[in-house]
């Protein structure tokens, strides 16, 4: 067998791949996956019996936002207790860096951090914090526009001057030196909302020649959803970059039952373009309290609010009753805020992450003191009730969009796979206990059936519990995406 420092034995492997799992073992040589094959339980430090469960690559968590958590909780237990051991932060065009703000962060910045805690005005700041938290899982970046935008203009209300873009790209251009993985864009905020597709496309031009990739929070995800998915492949062709779609849903009633148009439209741009998109496994989404989205016809759960955190975990509607007023008015007085929204079709969630394009994130917002459960439950999720239960796809095929999937998209060199020479970014699961337990309702609760996850070869979780052995890393840009 080949040298190595830890054997997991006897587990069924699924490899990242889309495939069956196959019995056999995994060795891990440091932090690099030595061999995987059928070998004696000799000549290994360590020895793990996996009892028959499965091995998979680590889960990348292709959609975050914990850019400053996982430097104030290193431990990163969220995620870690998920079997997730890289995340992507900087997504939705707001980043921790590069950050300089004059007073507080613009919505919907706020929902990283207080102002505080933005201590990175280059991307190397952020990146040598990384460093010095040692965080449990490892750690990508994108830069974020609006970040950006707070950098360089006056007020946000506006599309962009010359002088304005030139300073933007100058430190986008500097951001990818040091590692960014690209530009990330929420147009659909106000504080982005009045930038011209002009501006934009001229921030992605430097990403071509990086080998970045643009991912973009679209302008709208209700009624013009299909003009905004036009306008990111139109900026992704004129710059010739790489277009990643987030959190891809049809938002609100109106556009119930319209998932089978983006998905044609998505799949008749991937045959000219490089197009891909993540979706979160939940019927409900969550970001600040936006008087746009308040719709009497579904349930609004606020999550936070700044001059009343009394209410956090209270519906709209019930805070409206007890305050004798309408769901606006209510809305109104409890900004700045949080809040979830029950805007989705099930159908739609099912048909979107059911397409074979669709990567999983979780979206979690960890400053939530009343969070969303897709911040600890969205990948046991994924593989308990969309999985084996409503039988959506194969495991393998699960996992493959939990994995190899991500890393094509965001260039993550090594990782994604089970294979000798990659990463030892690993996770044993049993797949007939494996559940999700946070809900809507009790939100902060660690998943069941997550039994280890090795992160760059250290044992990082074991048994429900993180071993306090916090091994990720910052990942720089390193391939080509796909």
């Amino acid at each position: 067998m080949p040298k190595c420092d830890t054997l997991i034995r006897n587990v069924k492997i699924l490899d990242g791949s889309g495939g069956e799992p196959r019995p056999g073992s995994v060795a891990i040589d440091g932090d690099f996956v030595a061999g995987v094959g059928d070998f004696p339980d000799d000549g290994a430090r360590n020895t793990v019996d996996g009892e028959g469960k499965m091995l998979a690559p680590g889960f990348i968590d292709s959609h975050t936002h914990d850019d400053l958590y996982v430097i104030r909780a290193p431990e990163m237990v969220p995620k870690l207790s998920q079997g997730v051991t890289t995340v992507i932060v900087g997504n939705c065009g707001i980043s921790a860096a590069p950050v300089r703000l004059a007073g507080n962060p613009p919505e919907p910045m706020n929902l990283l951090g207080e102002t505080n805690t933005f201590h990175y005005p280059r991307f190397a700041d952020y990146t040598n914090a990384v460093a010095s938290a040692q965080p449990a899982v490892n750690v990508a970046a994108l830069v974020g526009h609006t970040s950006l935008r707070n950098n360089h203009m006056d007020r946000l209300d506006r599309t962009a001057t010359v002088d304005e873009i030139a300073a933007m790209r100058a430190q986008l251009c500097e951001s990818l030196e040091q590692g960014a993985l690209g530009l990330s864009t929420g147009l659909a905020y106000s504080s982005a909302n009045s930038a011209s597709t002009e501006e934009v496309v001229a921030l992605c031009e430097p990403l071509s020649e990086a080998d970045a990739i643009y991912t973009t929070h679209l302008r709208t995800e209700s009624n013009l959803i299909l003009d905004a998915l036009k306008e990111a492949f139109r900026i992704g062709q004129i710059a010739g970059v790489p277009v990643i779609i987030s959190h891809l849903k049809c938002a609100g009633l109106d556009n119930w039952g319209r998932s089978g148009e983006l998905l044609q439209s998505l799949e008749k741009a991937a045959n000219e373009q490089s197009v891909g998109w993540d979706c979160y496994p939940y019927a409900a989404s969550s970001t600040i309290l936006s008087l746009s989205q308040v719709d009497e016809r579904i349930a609004v759960t606020i999550t936070w609010s700044t001059p009343h955190p009394e209410i956090t975990g209270k519906t709209l509607s019930q805070i409206a009753a007890s305050w004798g007023t309408t769901q606006i008015e209510a809305a109104k007085r409890l900004q700045p805020a949080g809040a979830i929204y029950y805007c989705m079709s099930q159908d739609d969630v099912r048909r979107i992450l059911r397409h074979p394009g669709t990567m999983i994130g979780s979206d979690g917002l960890p400053n939530d003191p009343f969070p969303h459960p897709r911040l600890w439950g969205t990948f046991p999720r994924v593989l308990a009730y969309y999985c084996r239960d409503e039988k959506l796809f194969s495991l393998g095929e699960a996992v493959r969009k939990m994995t190899s999937l991500a890393a094509q998209r965001f260039g993550l060199a090594n990782r994604g796979w089970i294979r000798e020479g990659y990463a030892a970014d690993l996770v044993l699961f049993d797949a007939e206990k494996v559940r999700d337990t946070a809900s809507f309702e009790d939100p902060i609760k660690p998943a069941i059936g997550i039994i280890a996850a090795w992160v760059n070869g250290e044992l990082s979780y074991w048994k429900r519990s993180p071993t306090g052995r916090r091994a990720g890393r910052f990942l720089r840009r390193q391939n080509k995406p796909s």
